[in-house]
């Protein structure tokens, strides 16, 4: 069997329209050494059949398919199960990568011998373009993940948790840092990130820029209104729980308060997008998940946030309990 020096594990969705772009853009970056594995998470467009030539086009294609739709989340870890590439990226199947960017990534991986680096990428809405930075101001520098976590009133690498804006070493596969929690519809990558610069070694930001993101994709689980969008309170609510287990809690879950309560601010700022059933599940939920947050740090959380968001959490505390609204499915 060959050697394989990086997996690019891409998962698919109905995605007929956007997938020839992404498949194009793995063939710019093929080489010898480069796997592309293409899961198809059950499609019912004309996407398996794109996957289908694809693997006949595109040198180092390994094709996996579900027989019912799994998910995001589970559709990487297939991908992850399927990898043998020293190296192990992703990449969305609605998105794309400038030619030569899997080579890049391996030369910087190479260079600086970090357990994952993390990578700037190019936002497209429509026919504009802006640029996404790393919030992480040392480039091309190895250190300890932890150190990026904080501060807590600031955006840091913990808020940045793409996982195609970067590339992850073979050791973090073996470890099982990097596989996703099975069955989160959104916000999958949450748990993620955080697990990340909790328990891996070493990583960097580096200023590479060749992936393009695409927005406002109207199949897109961000553009949905119905109930797999409350998946992030199952992926806040791990977040919380395992941050709380770890040996710096104390200083670490304030941050992990305020981000739970940014998004929750967040999506009922967004409510008016959502089906009726689900804004009620959402208010209800969200509820119950800040009276599940340690309160001395919900208090304080609260209290240093702007004047709007700090009003709308108060007014969901003061929400009378319903039940347990825990999970998504609740």
């Amino acid at each position: 069997m060959r050697v394989v020096k990086l997996s690019v594990i891409v998962p698919f969705f109905n995605v007929q329209t956007y997938a020839p772009d992404t498949l194009r853009s793995l063939r710019a970056n093929a080489r010898e050494d480069f796997e592309f594995i293409l899961v198809d998470d059950c499609s019912t467009d004309g996407t398996a059949d794109l996957l289908r030539r694809a693997r006949e086009e595109i040198p180092g294609v390994v094709l996996r398919r579900h027989e019912r739709n799994e998910g995001l989340a589970t559709a990487r870890n297939t991908g992850l199960d399927a990898s043998r590439g020293e190296y192990v990226t992703f990449l969305d199947g609605d998105d794309w990568l400038a030619h030569g960017h899997c080579a890049a990534l391996v030369a910087a991986m190479d260079r600086l011998d970090c357990d994952f680096l993390r990578t700037d990428h190019v936002q497209c809405n429509g026919k504009s373009r802006s640029l996404r930075r790393v919030p992480h101001g040392l480039r091309d520098v190895p250190m300890s993940p932890r150190e990026a976590i904080l501060p807590a009133g600031r955006t840091t690498s913990v808020d940045y948790p793409y996982a195609w804006a970067g590339v992850y070493h073979r050791r973090l596969v073996d470890r099982g840092l990097i596989h996703f929690t099975a069955g989160l519809r959104t916000a999958e990558d949450r748990p993620w990130i955080w697990r990340l610069h909790r328990e891996a070694e070493s990583f960097a930001a580096v200023g590479l820029l060749g992936v393009f993101y695409r927005r406002g994709v109207a199949s897109s689980l961000t553009q949905t209104g119905d109930m797999r969008q409350l998946d992030f309170i199952r992926a806040f609510d791990q977040v919380i729980e395992e941050t709380a287990q770890d040996r710096e809690a104390e200083t670490l879950l304030p941050k992990a308060v305020r981000t739970y309560c940014a998004v929750i601010s967040h999506h009922l700022s967004t409510m008016s997008k959502l089906e009726p059933g689900v804004a009620r599940k959402l208010r209800s939920m969200s509820a119950a998940a800040l009276r599940r947050m340690p309160q001395d740090i919900l208090e304080e959380t609260i209290d240093s946030m702007g004047i709007d968001r700090a009003s709308r959490l108060r007014r969901l505390r003061r929400r009378p309990a319903t039940g347990t609204g825990t999970g998504a499915a609740a």
